[in-house]
């Protein structure tokens, strides 16, 4: 009897830890969401206000309507888009290099390759800003995209960057080389492997790096504010930044703004999740 009221006790313990640390993680959120809806007098209010007194729908519309948020979101998408297709492109190729073909040195390639991730982005900031510079291509969405498709990006490094070769490279080891074999039997190449094989099987792990480089990416703003200075080129974070004045802050609109550029990350996630779930949990099995 002792025993069993002790499971019941850590099953509660349990569930109540899983509630507080939600709790946590949801907060930030919450916060957002109910401060879009509030005037900037009830955001700051002590003590604090939990629900709104008054539902002020039309911070939404005052957001989008403060900026040009239709600009930004597509310069923001085709940014995303360029990046997403690049790093997919490069990474499912490097992968497949890394892990099917061989070659002289290659477990030493694949070495050195990955102590790079030890390197941080912010050293390369300044020799990157220069070469940008010197090419004329400052005040375009040049340095933010192709960047990436070299693991270079700062959507790279933070999306995963060589994390997301690796990350493909032992999900392809978990697919049988014996189909491999067979397509070689049939006459197939590399080529014919790669893309009617291992990419079809690969689905699950190229969301997973899909979805890591579209987050990062979406979320980057270092690098827009570096390299933009038209405000006709701003992306979406960028221009969320201008709500905050000299002087003053229109928090209420940039908490509103915020949650409407939140929206495609969260529809992303919620139709890619069934892959980005298998990818992460099926990547090395095999060693």
């Amino acid at each position: 009897m002792a025993r069993r009221y002790m499971k019941v006790i850590k099953k509660i313990a349990f569930y109540l830890l899983v509630i507080l640390l939600a709790s946590i993680w949801i907060m930030p959120l919450y916060w957002l969401v109910r401060s879009s809806f509030m005037g900037i007098e009830d955001m700051f209010r002590n003590p604090p206000v939990w629900i709104p007194t008054k539902w002020r729908f039309e911070n939404y519309r005052d957001a989008l309507t403060a900026l040009p948020f239709v600009r930004y979101f597509l310069n923001t998408v085709l940014i995303v888009c360029f990046s997403v297709m690049g790093i997919l492109v490069s990474c499912s190729l490097s992968a497949y290099g890394l892990s099917r073909i061989k070659w002289n040195y290659r477990d030493t390639v694949f070495t050195i390759l990955m102590s790079t991730m030890i390197l941080p982005y912010f050293t390369t900031l300044i020799p990157n800003f220069i070469m940008w510079k010197k090419l004329g291509f400052i005040n375009t969405f040049i340095p933010m995209i192709v960047p990436t498709w070299f693991c270079m990006g700062i959507a790279s490094v933070y999306g995963g960057g060589m994390f997301n070769i690796f990350l493909l490279r032992q999900f392809i080891r978990t697919i049988p080389k014996e189909l491999d074999e067979a397509a070689f039997v049939d006459g197939a190449g590399h080529w014919a492997v790669f893309t009617q094989i291992i990419l079809p099987l690969s689905k699950p792990s190229l969301t997973c790096v899909g979805l890591f480089t579209f987050l990062n990416s979406w979320n980057d703003l270092i690098n827009p504010l570096i390299y933009l200075n038209s405000d006709k080129k701003y992306t979406i974070q960028l221009g969320l930044r201008t709500f905050i004045g000299y002087f003053n802050a229109e928090w209420h609109l940039m908490m509103a703004a915020a949650c409407a550029a939140i929206i495609p990350v969260v529809l992303v996630f919620l139709v890619g999740q069934k892959y980005f779930v298998e990818g992460i949990a099926t990547t090395g099995l095999k060693g």
